[in-house]
């Protein structure tokens, strides 16, 4: 039988407990002094995408092709993606353009899961307020661009995971176009085989036939 009443008496119970102990653990006694103390966010913490590039170069560097995959799938549509052209206007494999709305991006990741080369990922970076409320909650490409070595410090694991998977796929792709411009042997033509001969094939050669001589 319960009695009435119990579950508060339970509920006051863990609150107690609780309350108490924030005075002896000792992991819960000492307060962070923020913001002079800055807190440490745990590896797979998120806020807002950032874009990545390899080598000392942004431009040269940067892993995104603007296949505008993201664009697409992102929810709140805070993504804008121009592709980049060359003088002659032919399309080059990376952004002009690449900005982010974080007034309206929800941090679902989405972006990150679709993109095909690795090129975006979620930030910890979260000391972002501003008093403007238009020009500076959009982040354009120069903001997004943070190094290989950026990725490695705020998410280390992962970072690992990825670089192995890129060089996996690298490897393999240069395995197939050696593999393709090696050139093949030539195949000399085979020889066809005689065919072993059965004792009813054999054919027994007959002598000529004598011709009778001519009588005068």
């Amino acid at each position: 039988m319960q009695i009435p009443g119990s579950g508060i008496l339970k509920g006051l119970a863990v609150t107690a407990r609780n309350m108490i102990g924030s005075y002896f653990e000792p992991e819960r006694l000492i307060t962070q002094q923020y913001p002079e103390e800055k807190p440490k966010l745990p590896e797979r913490a998120r806020v807002f995408p950032f874009l990545i590039y390899d080598g000392s170069d942004p431009e040269t560097g940067i892993r995104c092709t603007s296949c505008k995959i993201c664009e697409k799938e992102c929810p709140p549509q805070c993504i804008y993606i121009v592709q980049d052209r060359d003088q002659n206007g032919k399309p080059i494999k990376r952004p002009k353009i690449f900005n982010i709305d974080i007034s309206v991006c929800m941090s679902c990741g989405i972006c990150v899961e679709v993109c095909p080369f690795d090129s975006i990922r979620m930030d910890t970076e979260f000391e972002l307020s501003s008093f403007d409320r238009f020009s500076s909650l959009i982040l354009d490409k120069s903001r997004l661009l943070k190094p290989n070595s950026y990725y490695h410090q705020i998410h280390p694991t992962e970072a690992a995971q990825t670089d192995e998977r890129i060089e996996a796929e690298r490897r393999k792709k240069q395995a197939a176009s050696a593999a393709k411009n090696t050139p093949s042997k030539p195949t000399t033509p085979s020889q066809p085989s005689t065919p072993p001969q059965t004792p009813n094939s054999i054919q027994t050669e007959r002598p000529p036939a004598s011709t009778p001589a001519a009588t005068s």
